[in-house]
Formats: structure tokens, C-alpha cells, sequence
């Protein structure tokens, strides 16, 4: 059923550029069709959102798991699925079935895998995932060693029009390991890997998508070394672009100290250089996308030695204040931090979803960004909550937040 038509008032529209300007938004029949100085309409439903953020709704590049009240709660009104399901979504029909999944109050744009069981040797049916509903191809958890079959996957994708979203560690170098070389993992004693590994799967897609002219995007980057190769490949006009997850510029290998699982993760922790090289290369647009790579994981694979446990945190409820740190501390403003949450990810999915623009789907929240909360492990809506950020004192949170004009949280 069509929602009413909709009006908000008395809040402040985040735009894709400039500081928020007070104004109003109306939607008619699931899209926006006025911004800025706008009265509503007889028959409208109205609410008044009270000085807060008329913002875009999040859309999360990359996440393991579908988790509805953790992406209503955190902001995310879309989420590109990860190929790495069980079974992983290397067939149409298994695309199909995830792209109607969340329908109708959160869409899931599925990733196709881009090799048959994400072995990286064989294509998987692309162009048919593709008719299916895939928004893009990836990788998976893992990277493609057979340059060969990158190269082929890049070609044929850059043919299909679809963004290759990639894993960027290079799999011989790091092996087993659960950690970054260093003094961390050394006085641990956990196995590790040096950071090069990430820059070595970097500079080879680089030198793929170059040569491909396929549409690169590298799902974490989160390494000094990686990060220039990424912008100096930007600055040459080749077609890669970056994300991160707010782990790797909130938290360093410091944080393994106890050994605690809630900080494994995949690319693992770094130095404390790498985590400020991250925060620079968000500042100065090498970064385009921060994600939540929301991976909810329980005690069975949490409760585990540091070297045993799985790698994931649950991040969706996360993910919108700890971007804002980033304004707080004056290293980007509220557009550009929407911009890497929403109309970033959305372009490279190609929807129409991601900014406050007429004729675009009505994905709307409205945000309080000073409003304090503390992170509790215990009580987060998401289905385990796996989170390296337990007991942090954060700001920011959605008050409301609408999918196609009509209100879901």
C-alpha cells in the first residue's frame, strides 16, 4: 500500500554540500518531490522533527548478515550483502531470493560472488546475477591470488557495467595470521602478518583495474603504505575507490592487550600511524566510503583463543556516531560524513537512494547528532553483539527513520 504523502518540518536538511540549512521535505508516492522552503500539502501526514538532521538513510557497503533491528536502530534503510552466505550467492536464484529478502521496510542489494563457491578459480554467472538483482560482484572474505582470473573477472565486468568490490590482503603473505606484525603481536605471541601484505594486494588490482578499465572498489583499506598507492592511482584517473570501517580509525593493535576477540577482525588491527593515515585519507577524499561490515558473531565463535575466534564485529548500530567523531574532531563535515555513509556507497551500487535530491526514494532519518549513548554489548538489537566498542560513551542517534516516505523506526 502507498504510504500517505509526508511532510517533515522544523529540521535541518543535510545536503550534499555546505553546513545543514533549516528547511522541510516533502514525499509523495515512496519519493522526495520538494526540499527546502516547503509548506505541506492538505491531506499530508506532517511531523515535526525539532531542529534535527533531516539526513538521508545510511546504505551499508558490505555486511555479512541481514539484521533489521540493528540497521533500523543505527540509521541504515539499505545494505549490500556480502557473497558470503551459506550457500554463497554465486546462482541467480540464490540473488533473487536475497534481493526481495528485506522487502518492504529495508532493501538488500545483493553482491554476486565473483568466482563459483568464492574459490577464486572458476567465474560464477555474472551477467545473470546481474538480471537477478546484483548491484555489484565481490570477492568475498578473501582475495583473488590467480591474477589471472582477476583480470578476466575485470574485464568482464567493466563489459557488464559492475563495480568489482574487492578484499585487499594478499592471502600467501598473511597465511594463518589473526594480527598485525609488531610489537603487539610479538610480546602476544599471536601469529601475524606484516602490514605490506594489504599494499600488495593493492598495487596488483590497481594495476588490473588500470589495465581493465574495470571499476575497482576495495572494500578496507587500512594501511599508510596501501592508502598512498590508492590516492596516487586516483590522482593517475584509474578507477579505484576506498572504504573503511570505523575500527580501523577509532581502535589500533593496542586494543588486543587482553587478548580480547571482540577485537579480532579481518584486515586485523594496526599501528596506531596506520589508524591516524586512515583518518587523513578519510579527510582528504582517498577514503569515500566508511561501512559498518556489520558481522554479528556469537560466543561459539567469539569465546574462543584470541588465534581460534572468528573475525567480525556487529556494527550497524555503531556505525553512525562513531562517523560523526570524525566531524567532532573537524576532520570532515556533516556532508562529506553522509556522503561516505549514504551517497557514496549508493552510487556505486547505482541506486537513487543516498542524498536528499527530488525524485529519489524517500529514505529519510532524522538525526540527533549530540545525543549520548553508551555502547552495551548486552543490549544491542543486533543478533550478537560482537562489539570492540563496548561501554563507549558516543554521540549521535537516529530519532526516526522512514523507507520510501513511510515511517519503519
Amino acid at each position: 500500500m502507498t504510504p500517505r504523502p509526508l511532510t517533515i518540518t522544523g529540521g535541518r536538511l543535510v545536503l550534499p554540500e555546505g553546513e545543514p540549512v533549516a528547511g522541510a521535505l516533502r514525499c509523495e508516492n515512496g519519493r522526495i518531490v520538494a526540499i527546502g522552503n516547503v509548506s505541506p500539502a492538505e491531506g499530508d501526514d506532517v511531523i515535526d522533527a525539532r531542529g534535527a538532521l533531516i539526513a538521508p538513510g545510511l546504505v551499508d557497503l558490505g555486511v555479512f548478515a541481514i539484521d533489521k533491528p540493528a540497521f533500523h536502530f543505527g540509521g541504515i534503510t539499505r545494505a549490500a550483502l556480502m557473497p558470503d552466505q551459506g550457500p554463497p550467492l554465486d546462482h541467480p536464484a540464490r540473488v533473487r531470493f536475497a534481493a526481495q529478502s528485506g522487502k518492504p521496510d529495508f532493501w538488500v542489494h545483493p553482491l554476486a560472488a565473483a568466482t563459483r563457491g568464492l574459490e577464486g578459480s572458476e567465474l560464477a554467472e555474472l551477467a545473470l546475477m546481474r538480471e537477478a538483482g546484483a548491484r555489484a560482484v565481490a570477492t568475498g572474505r578473501n582475495w583473488i591470488a590467480d591474477s589471472g582470473v582477476m583480470l578476466r573477472l575485470l574485464r568482464y565486468c567493466a563489459m557488464l557495467g559492475l563495480v568489482v568490490i574487492t578484499h585487499a590482503e594478499d592471502a600467501g603473505v598473511t597465511g594463518a595470521a589473526v594480527a598485525t606484525a609488531g610489537e603487539m603481536a610479538t610480546r602476544l605471541g599471536l601469529p601475524s602478518a606484516p602490514a605490506e601484505a594489504e599494499a600488495l594486494a593493492v598495487a596488483r588490482d590497481i594495476t588490473l583495474a588500470e589495465l581493465s578499465g574495470c571499476h575497482v572498489h576495495f572494500r578496507q583499506v587500512t594501511t599508510a603504505r596501501a592508502l598512498d598507492l590508492v590516492r596516487k592511482a586516483k590522482a593517475r584517473g584509474v578507477p579505484v575507490s576506498a572504504g573503511v570501517t570505523p575500527a580501523h580509525f577509532m581502535l589500533s593493535d593496542l586494543e588486543l592487550a587482553d587478548f580480547r576477540t571482540f577485537c579480532r577482525l579481518s584486515p586485523p588491527l594496526r599501528s596506531d600511524a596506520d589508524r591516524k593515515a586512515v583518518i587523513a585519507a578519510i579527510a582528504d577524499g582517498t577514503i569515500d566510503v566508511i561501512a559498518s561490515g556489520h558481522d554479528p558473531r556469537g560466543p561459539e565463535d567469539k569465546r574462543l583463543p584470541f588465534a581460534d575466534a572468528e573475525p567480525g564485529m556487529a556494527g550497524a548500530e555503531t556505525l553512525l556516531p562513531l562517523t560523526l567523531t570524525l566531524v567532532r574532531d573537524g576532520h570532515i563535515d556533516l556532508a562529506r560524513a553522509f556522503d561516505l555513509l549514504a551517497g557514496a556507497p549508493a552510487r556505486l551500487l547505482g541506486v537513487d537512494a543516498g542524498r536528499l535530491e527530488a525524485g529519489w526514494e524517500a529514505d529519510i532519518a532524522l538525526v540527533d547528532p549530540v545525543r549520548p549513548w553508551i555502547v552495551d554489548s548486552d543490549k544491542m538489537a543486533a543478533s550478537a553483539g560482537n562489539t570492540p566498542f563496548d561501554r563507549r560513551p558516543v554521540e549521535g542517534r537516529v530519532n526516526a527513520l522512514f523507507k520510501g516516505g513511510k515511517l519503519i523506526a
